[in-house]
């Protein structure tokens, strides 16, 4: 009689599934302004909104390491969040929550088809008191809202595996090269895609970046330009998964061609068929434990105008400089001075060793992610900018050195006393490395 052999996995059962690594929660929540309200990003509007395009979001994502810790990052379609609205944002989170202010990233897509929040540009708007009056509103109920999507995000906490790639889409143009094509054109076409699915394999949620402004649409109604678009069409292609778009380093791009709805749609499609294409192919696993720092900076400004030059201002015929003297000069006669650094706030998110989140504040030109990634490694260094306060735009020294808008003309929309000092792109990569060492990043 011949003998039969079953082998002893085939006696035992199919081997038990991993136990996933995170636990992972989503969450949604409108954004929408109930009411008229000032458009942020474009200091030539003469109005409030007129109506709605699209519906705009907050959402977040909250994730749980394998060591029990919480971290949250917020994505909104917003022009960005300002030190003020962060502040009381993670001061309310770290009381309802317990989240440490390391352990939460506030992003924005900087579209500029959004409201006026807070602070936030505020010298480059001709708003009257009624229009400041509903900004604050909005701000609050913003402030609110924000929190009740953190809330539901770390509530719906549940087993959940990470994965990340990268793909590509190339619609972002270097601007300053428009008009001055001698300057050099560099951008970062790369599409860094998180994918979170749940013990199920199913996808739950999809954060994907790109570096470059969301400004193809300007006239006067509210919608997400095409980072609204791109997460509509990504959530559209998995129904019950949450798209959540975080801006890169794209002070300097402008999507182009552009100033038409059907142009912010293809552009959307085309980042969502680029995401789509990191989803389809074979992504990485991502482990912890989640390490996290943030810290503070002070960058210099270059010295600024003395107060009769900026009385002499409040002569001139242009409108935004006129403002800008004027805010000036209410600083000096409440503070005295006008202040000599910023604060600037740096922050880094290490995912085991197979993924490294660096959230920098401002509007930061494209040399800051390409110097960062070059050294750190291309494959596996995610650079965002519009993070936790956008209050100026951030040029390397090449772009100050050149000059114009994102060099420092952009100060005086911003209601900075003048250009940053050229020690600015040093002392951010510098205090970058130490939060990288911090977090293990070698």
């Amino acid at each position: 009689m011949k003998k039969i052999i079953v082998p002893l996995l085939l006696l035992c059962g199919p081997a038990p599934a991993a136990e996933p690594a995170w636990k992972a929660g989503v969450a949604k929540v409108n954004i929408t302004p109930r009411e008229s309200i000032w458009m942020a990003g474009y200091g030539a509007r003469t109005k409030p909104s007129e109506g709605v395009l699209q519906e705009i979001y907050v959402k977040a994502l909250a994730l749980q390491d394998t060591a029990g810790a919480v971290s949250v990052m917020v994505t909104s379609d917003l022009l960005g969040f300002s030190a003020a609205i962060s502040a009381a944002i993670a001061g309310s989170a770290q009381k309802q929550f317990g989240l440490t202010r390391d352990r939460l990233l506030l992003n924005s897509s900087h579209t500029h088809s959004g409201p006026v929040t807070g602070t936030v540009l505020r010298p480059a708007y001709a708003m009257e008191k009624a229009h400041e009056e509903v900004v604050a509103r909005y701000t609050t109920w913003l402030t609110e809202r924000t929190l009740t999507a953190i809330g539901e995000s770390i509530r719906n906490l549940a087993p959940a595996s990470l994965f990340f790639e990268q793909g590509l889409a190339g619609f972002a143009v270097n601007r300053r090269r428009v008009g001055n094509r001698q300057y050099p054109g560099p951008v970062d076409h790369d599409v860094p895609v998180l994918a979170v699915r749940g013990a199920d394999n199913a996808l739950r949620g999809v954060v994907f970046g790109y570096s470059c402004h969301a400004t193809v649409l300007s006239d006067y109604t509210i919608n997400g330009d095409w980072p609204g678009y791109a997460q509509e069409a990504v959530e559209r292609a998995h129904p019950g998964a949450i798209a959540l778009f975080v801006a890169g380093c794209g002070a300097d791009a402008n999507p182009l061609p552009r100033r038409s709805v059907t142009l912010a749609k293809n552009y959307g499609e085309t980042l969502a068929t680029a995401v789509e294409s990191v989803l389809d192919a074979k992504m990485r696993a991502v482990t912890g434990p989640l390490r996290t720092a943030f810290e503070y900076v002070d960058i210099p400004f270059a010295k600024a105008p003395s107060r009769a030059e900026f009385e002499a201002r409040l002569k001139e015929k242009d409108a935004a400089r006129v403002r800008h003297a004027r805010y000036m000069l209410d600083i000096l006669e409440r503070d005295g001075k006008l202040a000599a650094t910023y604060p600037y706030p740096v922050q880094a998110w290490q995912f085991g060793g197979s993924l490294t989140l660096v959230p920098l504040a401002g509007e930061v030109v494209v040399d800051y992610s390409l110097r960062l990634r070059g050294k750190y490694g291309w494959n596996d260094m995610w650079v965002a900018g519009y993070s936790n306060d956008v209050f100026a735009y951030i040029p390397s020294l090449r772009v100050l050195k050149e000059g114009g808008y994102e060099g420092g003309g952009a100060m005086i929309g911003y209601g900075q006393p003048g250009p940053f000092g050229e020690s600015v792109e040093e002392d951010i990569m510098r205090k970058v490395d130490e939060v990288l060492t911090k977090v293990g990043r070698k």
